[in-house]
């Protein structure tokens, strides 16, 4: 496994799930405690030594580029009135090291779709997939684990946790065998299946290592669930040629793709970080 220094952000979606909120804003700028959501998984990527950030994008996502780019007017402004913590948080949103780079998603396709619109980014190379929907809170960045398991099976690793059979629909599910405590290798992956046909309750959460080949699959995959094309199903076709791990990471999921999620998120990382309390 070579190193992975390249992540994939799919920030596309529509966000309909929190409108009118997200009628002109981007769901991923949706705060939690004083930090859009999106900052939560590009801090994640940073702190496993991601260094290329690779947005998948559509309409009305300009203000997650605002927001990664630099601001003079609002720096200097801040500094002309000393507020210097202020200004130390908005130049440290990303290190100097790190680059930004977007690309469209010509329509709204699916998640195989997104990651696939950036292929000629990737290259040939692994890379990292992150759902900013999914923050994940740990000690350890969970992208960090994924890596580090990556380089020691040589192999893609999906984030996974157990979940009530009841949500198996909600989700992408893993059928695997144990390697050790933490990992198993994958043989079967459906996307969201009814409770009685899911293969086991392990779901694929918003975190994925994956190897190039992934690519070609996806060019091949049809529309699977919901008419779209569904990086599950790319992910079936490629551990039938690659091995690829589910990982049950170290943290705690909050789902922020609702707004029971969402709230959870505010309340509990205002408590934990802010000393807030509702």
């Amino acid at each position: 496994m070579r190193p992975i220094r390249k992540a994939v952000f799919p920030v596309a979606g529509m966000g309909t799930r929190f409108l009118p909120a997200t009628k002109a804003m981007p769901k991923e700028m949706l705060p939690v405690v004083d930090k859009p959501l999106i900052q939560y998984a590009v801090e994640e990527a940073v702190k496993a030594g991601i260094t290329e950030l690779i947005f998948v994008t559509g309409r009305n996502k300009r203000a997650i580029e605002d927001h990664f780019d630099s601001a003079p007017e609002l720096e200097a402004d801040l500094e002309s009135k000393n507020k210097i913590e202020l200004l130390n948080t908005v130049r440290g949103i990303l290190p100097a090291n790190v680059n930004c780079i977007y690309i469209r998603q010509s329509a709204p396709l699916g998640l195989g779709h997104a990651v696939l619109t950036a292929a000629p980014i990737v290259g040939n190379e692994p890379f990292a997939v992150l759902l900013a929907d999914d923050l994940i809170d740990a000690d350890e960045p969970v992208l960090k684990q994924l890596i580090d398991a990556a380089i020691k099976y040589d192999g893609s690793v999906l984030g996974v946790q157990d979940v009530p059979r009841e949500e198996t629909k909600k989700y992408g599910i893993c059928d695997a065998q144990r390697v050790d405590d933490r990992a198993a290798r994958v043989t079967h992956m459906v996307e969201k299946p009814e409770p009685a046909d899911a293969p086991s309750t392990l779901a694929v959460v918003g975190r994925y290592i994956l190897e190039p080949e992934i690519f070609d699959h996806l060019r091949k995959t049809q529309r699977g669930a919901g008419n779209e094309i569904q990086l599950t199903d790319g992910i079936e076709a490629l551990l039938r040629e690659r091995a690829v791990y589910a990982y049950r990471y170290d943290g705690q999921r909050y789902d922020c793709g609702n707004k029971t999620g969402m709230f959870e998120a505010t309340v509990a990382l205002g408590r934990k970080y802010h000393g807030l309390e509702p």
